[in-house]
């Protein structure tokens, strides 16, 4: 399909009318939301006509008693993610799990650190005084029990943590 001077005519008073490019795209046929949108960015159009939708936020329902219902359209609107916890929808963040006290004879530092060695780091690997946990570990897993559990937690728990850290 080529851009004759009638179809770009036909676009540019559609554009200025507030049509979305999928809207203008249905009325020109034979052309796609995407081309639409490519012509109007290449004929640098712009200053459209404001849309039908009203800007003005929609009333809540009328309850029983004549009252506007806000609480369940406040819910609605806006990013959910940006929503400010409230008492109900705040989680339990199970109590942190408290660093073990590594004896200096276990310690392990690169040097020291077999495999049979629980290699979670303590400390600053700057500082002197940074070492490896060096407790006996589980099987496969490079960790003790007790750091395993730090380094491996349950999927939904990681992410209801990412959901509400920004919170």
């Amino acid at each position: 399909m080529a851009w004759t001077d009638e179809r770009v005519e036909l676009l540019k008073k559609l554009w200025a009318e507030g049509l979305s490019a999928s809207q203008i795209a249905g009325r020109l046929g034979g052309v796609t939301r995407n081309a639409v949108i490519g012509k109007v960015h290449r004929l640098g159009l712009s200053g459209r006509a404001t849309s039908s939708r009203s800007s003005a936020p929609r009333r809540g329902a009328i309850t029983r008693h004549g009252k506007i219902e806000r609480r369940r359209l406040s819910a609605r609107r806006g990013n959910v993610a940006l929503k400010r916890l409230t008492r109900r929808n705040t989680i339990r963040r199970p109590a942190p799990v408290e660093e073990l006290v590594i004896p200096l004879h276990e310690r392990a530092t690169i040097l020291t650190l077999k495999e049979s060695m629980c290699r979670w780091p303590i400390g600053d690997p700057t500082e002197e005084e940074f070492h490896f946990c060096g407790r006996k570990k589980d099987g496969t897993v490079p960790y003790c029990e007790h750091h395993a559990r730090m380094a491996y937690q349950p999927v939904q728990a990681r992410r209801r943590e990412k959901r509400f850290a920004s919170g």
